[in-house]
């Protein structure tokens, strides 16, 4: 996929707080995430209110007799904006120019060229091209300059990402020319290229983590999600799946539909998935059916403080109906459902049109009567509680307590509670580290080096990569250079050999593909250890 971004400028950060840095992060990704939660409908109905006759009026006022020139759309937008803020924190305005973007990356696919790039000394250097897509068949490498796209010359120009992209992607079909420089053979060539179909995976990756245990990673619930997940699910079952561990960490949520979709194929028949009410208490109750292909054998869902919505709902009714065992941090807490509704200029609202419930009865909604600022700073109330690191830090209202149809208690109100708790990777205020290790840094880094010695790695499998990385102290030094040239100010020295495992696993997910990268850092992994060693139970 065309999938740009832009390294972080030297001196961009001066020092980190991590706790408000992560906290933001975590805001983003659940309201991105969260936009999805119903199928669009299409709705038009008339209002009698006076109160949209005083903003039209206003506007007309503004617009034929206010001193300056204004550009009403604007104040438009930042009217919708305030008035979404004042209903609940999910409740969200698109604009027109973010409406496509949004679009495409729930709907699973869309159509350019096929390369993961990002802008390298203002050229677009290839970090990969999609494994056979249209630049991989065309015979473009990782490591590629694109210098020009037919004639628009690319490098040089400091263009932004929405400009580049409009350059690569256009008609399925379609034919470009790319001239394109080849660093490692120092050659520069043309090439014609066929814009086709690309996927943008819900499904990260799906491997067999043993003989019997199949692993699932899944980042969002978008339209293709329940597809790339039961053809998954087959896969590993062909190959001796009998437990699954489905992960759910840093899913923001996405289309509710999904969700059911996957529960459903977990559940036996006719148990209750999720619960919905609106405004008029109309309540809509989904039940499982006779389709599930995995209704037996151990099952595991991974969560924390970043999964959300969708991903809770799913966690939610394996919990309730004591189908599995969920495993991690309590869930972020986001209960409410929104549909997408046009404004008629291709902007939309997303707005919230009703509660979902857990089997059990049970809203994980946290509370946002203070405001959207407090409520997506959870992460810094739970980093400073303790709660990341243990499990009887979690501070959950008695009150609300509910029975799994084992009767089991569960609770409602914050998220959800993991049955299996897991702390943080590493110790108390050493979260630094593991945000850097799992972040773009690394990603940019390591292609950097590589652009220096790319031949040097030519020919050796995934362990000869892994072992010419960790076996030296080179690539660690560049790291801690590297990233105190871009600002970032961490005492690196002991987390040395997590931070060249992390560079080493990143090496070798450029050089051989995901499926490696995975099988490198799951086996690593604190969250998946707690379920291999609670199998063997």
């Amino acid at each position: 996929m065309e999938n740009g971004d832009i390294r972080p400028k030297n001196n961009q950060v001066n020092k980190i707080y991590l706790p408000i840095i992560i906290a933001i992060a975590l805001a983003a990704g659940v309201i991105m995430g969260n936009f999805f939660n119903v199928f669009s409908g299409n709705r038009t109905f008339i209002s009698k209110s006076s109160h949209k006759n005083k903003l039209n009026r206003l506007m007309d006022f503004i617009e034929s007799d206010y001193v300056d020139n204004v550009n009403t759309d604007s104040i438009v937008d930042l009217t919708v904006n305030n008035i979404l803020e004042k209903l609940d924190p999910h409740s969200v305005y698109i604009a027109k120019e973010d409406m496509q973007q949004v679009a495409q990356s729930m709907k699973g696919d869309f159509v350019g060229i096929g390369v993961n790039f990002y802008m390298y000394k203002d050229s677009v250097a290839i970090i990969k091209p999609v494994p056979q897509g249209p630049s991989d068949k065309a015979g473009i490498k990782a490591g590629d300059r694109i210098l020009f796209a037919g004639n628009d010359q690319l490098y040089g120009r400091k263009l932004p990402n929405d400009s580049l992209f409009s350059k690569l992607k256009g008609e399925e079909g379609s034919s470009i020319e790319l001239t394109v420089y080849r660093k490692t053979e120092g050659k520069q060539f043309k090439v014609n290229v066929v814009r086709d179909i690309i996927p943008i995976k819900s499904v990260d990756a799906a491997v067999l983590l043993d003989n019997k245990t199949g692993y699932i990673k899944i980042n969002r619930f978008a339209e293709t999600t329940y597809q790339e997940f039961h053809k998954a699910l087959l896969d590993l079952k062909s190959q001796g799946a009998e437990s699954l561990m489905i992960d759910l960490r840093d899913n923001g949520g996405g289309y509710l539909e999904m969700a059911v979709d996957i529960a459903d194929d977990l559940l036996q028949d006719d148990l209750v998935i999720v619960k919905t009410k609106n405004k008029k208490d109309r309540e809509d109750i989904t039940y499982s059916t006779d389709k599930g292909d995995f209704e037996n054998g151990k099952l595991y869902l991974l969560i924390n403080e970043n999964s959300a919505s969708a991903s809770e709902i799913l966690a939610g009714a394996i919990q309730d109906n004591d189908r599995g065992t969920i495993v991690g941090r309590r869930s972020f807490g986001k209960g409410l459902v929104q549909r997408e509704m046009p404004l008629g200029d291709g902007s939309a609202v997303r707005l919230t049109v009703a509660r979902y419930y857990t089997p059990s009865g049970r809203s994980i909604q946290r509370s946002y009567a203070h405001g959207g600022d407090e409520y997506f700073n959870d992460f810094s109330k739970r980093y400073e509680s303790g709660e990341l690191y243990a499990a009887d830090s979690i501070k959950i209202a008695d009150t609300l307590k509910y029975k799994t149809l084992k009767g089991r208690t569960v609770y409602g109100g914050g998220g959800i509670i993991p049955d299996l708790f897991v702390p943080m990777e590493g110790k108390h205020g050493d979260e630094g580290v593991s945000m850097i290790m799992q972040s773009g840094f690394v990603s940019y880094f390591v292609f950097e080096e590589l652009d220096k010695q790319r031949k040097e790695f030519s020919f050796l499998n995934e362990k000869e990569v892994a072992d010419k990385v960790l076996n030296t102290d080179k690539y660690y030094a560049h790291f801690a250079k590297y990233i105190s040239a871009n600002g970032l100010i961490f005492d690196l020295a002991k987390h040395k050999q997590r931070v060249k495992f992390y560079i080493a696993a990143e090496f070798v997910k450029q050089l051989i593909g995901d499926s490696a990268y995975y099988k490198m850092v799951l086996g690593e992994d604190n969250m998946i250890k707690a379920v291999l060693a609670d199998e063997k139970k």
